[in-house]
């Protein structure tokens, strides 16, 4: 994951504890831009949480990929807000396209979701984007505010929110939107929001751009005006990370 002024990392489940401590020593010695440029978050998988976040360089945050919708209980399997602030963690990701298609969520649970982690303590990467079939028909506006307006009906704080756009046909396809394609989306979401909720939260709100970036599209997507970031798949788990962190340079030079 990447937001500017601040980056971020992988959502998927992937690594061994020999390859995650092999990524963390790469970002570790990595000549990455000062904080006041770009924000770094790294999302490795539940189990390998506190491992990374004893390594990591201390100027590298960590995020979960996803936490319960409620407090701890009767929920085999689940892992709570509640469990990953007292681990220290600052970060979750919620309403990945993965979650909403695989395990079924829907906008108004993923609303719930980051409305309770919000309450706990912990700063959201809220996750919204479109199928290919969603694009074709014309409809990516529309599904990207329903999902954002699942989101704004449960909070009213969006300070500690970051809007990542991952289209989902761009994610692992090795497509990825054009820069043209991503700040339009980026430019109508924040559009919405300025209406929606408000001018300020529209101004401030990250809005940070997933789907296959690489070391090679992630200068001209970061030059957009409307994309803060990126929220970083395959290439993260490669030394071209620190590239595509780097990128956040463009904006600041």
């Amino acid at each position: 994951l990447f937001l500017m002024p601040s980056v971020g990392i992988v959502r998927c489940i992937n690594g061994t504890v020999e390859q995650v401590e092999s990524i963390v020593n790469t970002l570790n010695a990595g000549q990455i831009a000062s904080t006041d440029v770009v924000e770094v978050v790294v999302s490795p998988p539940y189990v390998f949480l506190p491992t990374v976040k004893g390594k990591l360089r201390p100027e590298i945050q960590v995020a979960a990929q996803n936490c319960w919708v409620k407090k701890g209980g009767a929920f085999t399997g689940e892992v709570s807000a509640e469990m990953l602030v007292n681990l220290g963690v600052p970060w979750v990701i919620l309403g990945h396209s993965e979650r909403r298609s695989l395990m079924g969520e829907s906008s108004e649970f993923v609303g719930e979701k980051v409305a309770y982690a919000l309450a706990q303590g912990l700063k959201v990467i809220a996750c919204v984007g479109e199928t290919l079939e969603q694009r074709e028909a014309g409809s990516t506006m529309a599904v990207v505010a329903e999902q954002t307006k699942a989101i704004a009906d449960k909070i009213k704080d969006w300070t500690n929110v970051v809007v990542a756009y991952e289209p989902v046909w761009a994610i692992g396809t090795g497509k990825v939107a054009s820069p043209a394609q991503a700040q339009e989306v980026h430019a109508n979401l924040r559009d919405w929001l300025k209406t929606n909720v408000s001018p300020e939260v529209a101004e401030s709100t990250r809005i940070i751009y997933g789907g296959s970036v690489t070391g090679a599209s992630c200068k001209e997507l970061a030059a957009q005006p409307d994309v803060d970031g990126f929220l970083v798949g395959g290439a993260s788990l490669k030394p071209e990370f620190i590239d595509i962190i780097n990128a956040a340079t463009v904006k600041s030079a």
